[in-house]
């Protein structure tokens, strides 16, 4: 796992789109995307980089990591339509919408669809790179406390944690927010063959402490990316506050990322 702590979280931003940017040219690239807050300036960079000629996800698939179950198809805050928002309209980032794929959880049967969507991003060939964010409680995607560290994508129930942290899209109103979602499982985020997780703000700095410096455990379900061959963790100084090694981190950071 590697390390990079920024001044601010649009540096930190900056170097998600990097790279990403640097990885996308290659034929069938698939990224995973997440939703919520911390994605969003990266997202604004891959659009203005697809505005400005320097990349295009035309080619590309799009899979998202998770999406409420009991939400309604034209919802603002349905996970497909904000990511279509982000990365689809009004020339976006080149993605076309029949690329982004998300679970259907419209269908009645969320749990058929987490395993039809589960095997579907094995159809397409896997993911290449993962964007991940993380939740004060450690959780990534909607893999709460307690859950399994090798899941597959499955029907989930949102603690109340989550929900008062998601509350704030729906009119700051917590009987607002779904109780239940279908999200991809660790098992299924651990086989993307890289994971980008970006964590900002002083609220992520326990999350982002355990995480890289504490034991693997379904307490705090990010952990297990510590058993990921290729993880990369952007960081902003708030988040990375309580980590002990920091300055390791920026020695090492520093020495592999030397122009």
């Amino acid at each position: 796992m590697h390390i990079g702590i920024f001044a601010t979280p649009d540096d930190a931003a900056d170097e998600a789109a990097k790279i990403i940017i640097d990885a996308h040219t290659r034929p069938g690239f698939v990224l995973g995307v997440a939703t919520g807050s911390t994605p969003l300036p990266l997202y604004t960079r891959l659009r203005k980089a697809h505005a400005d000629g320097k990349s295009d996800l035309s080619g590309a698939q799009a899979f998202a990591l998770d999406e409420y179950v009991g939400i309604a198809a034209d919802h603002p805050e349905r996970y497909r339509n904000v990511l279509l928002t982000e990365l689809v309209k009004d020339g976006g980032t080149g993605l076309t919408d029949e690329a982004l794929h998300t679970p259907n959880a419209l269908t009645g049967d969320p749990y058929k669809a987490a395993e039809e969507y589960d095997a579907s991003i094995r159809e397409a060939g896997g993911v290449d790179i993962q964007i991940l964010g993380i939740g004060a409680d450690g959780h990534i995607g909607f893999n709460e406390p307690g859950g399994s560290l090798t899941s597959r994508t499955n029907v989930g129930a949102l603690t109340e944690q989550t929900r008062r942290d998601n509350a704030r899209f729906f009119d700051d109103d917590i009987d607002k927010v779904p109780t239940q979602c279908v999200t991809q499982g660790l098992g299924t985020i651990m086989e993307a063959r890289q994971l980008v997780l970006l964590a900002t703000g002083a609220a992520k700095a326990d999350a982002v402490r355990e995480l890289v410096e504490g034991g693997i455990s379904a307490r705090w379900p990010a952990t297990i990316m510590q058993m990921h061959t290729n993880a990369i963790v952007l960081v902003d100084e708030p988040a990375a506050a309580k980590l002990e090694l920091a300055d390791y981190y920026k020695a090492q950071w520093k020495a592999l990322h030397q122009a």
